[in-house]
């Protein structure tokens, strides 16, 4: 389906409802990596849903982009550039409302999945601004604190969900800055499913078919 113009460039698939407005789901993707990616989710995924995949803003090569810099140090110490990510993620927030209001959504059933650095903006997004957000798949990610808005901990968290998951040998991101994250949303009192999947830094296949069975229960 055709775009409309809004600030950031992103893939979009229709909901087959007809009944009032869609639920609809924004996808995040990785570093490095374009709104192709999780698109290819698309046609696995609920029909009912309107599904935007959106494209990082900063490019980092052909093909490649960024939500935010990682830089490393003398002593190849990874670090991320927290203003940058904090600005994406003021961004994606005026995106969803934008969006939302163009095509026509259901502002009550928005659903986030991303990966990677993509699933730590949607991590922040929810708990930043959980009135935007009804369920959020978080793949390969963790929670990064210093990004969250100051008085998060004071949010209302009563209508929002989490499925997270994880690859126990992920080289990229250590499967035990991921295992933080349970007990974070437990002490908050939210909603929440933890997973660990014997792969590396992606999703296999049981994977998919357990979000894909969690979201179904949700939409």
């Amino acid at each position: 389906m055709q775009t409309k113009n809004l600030p950031l460039h992103h893939l979009l698939k229709p909901s087959q409802n007809t009944d009032g407005k869609a639920p609809v789901m924004f996808m995040l993707h990785g570093y490095g990596s374009n709104e192709d990616d999780l698109f290819s989710f698309a046609r696995e995924l609920p029909a009912e849903l309107c599904i935007i995949s959106i494209r990082a803003p900063h490019p980092l090569m052909a093909s490649a982009f960024a939500w935010y810099a990682i830089n490393f140090d003398e002593n190849a110490n990874k670090w991320t550039d927290k203003e940058q990510a904090k600005t994406s993620l003021n961004s994606i927030v005026s995106f969803i409302d934008q969006a939302v209001e163009t095509y026509d959504l259901d502002p009550n059933n928005v659903t986030l999945l991303g990966f990677s650095q993509g699933a730590i903006l949607s991590y922040a997004l929810a708990l930043s601004y959980p009135e935007k957000v009804k369920n959020v798949i978080a793949l390969s990610g963790y929670i990064e604190v210093d990004i969250l808005a100051t008085d998060y901990v004071s949010n209302d968290f009563s209508e929002l969900s989490f499925y997270a998951s994880h690859g126990s040998v992920d080289q990229v991101i250590p499967v035990e800055w991921a295992r933080n994250t349970p007990p974070l949303l437990k002490s908050l009192n939210i909603e929440h499913v933890y997973e660990e999947f014997p792969v590396g830094h992606g999703v296999a296949p049981q994977n998919f078919f357990a979000l894909k069975s969690w979201l179904d229960k949700r939409i």
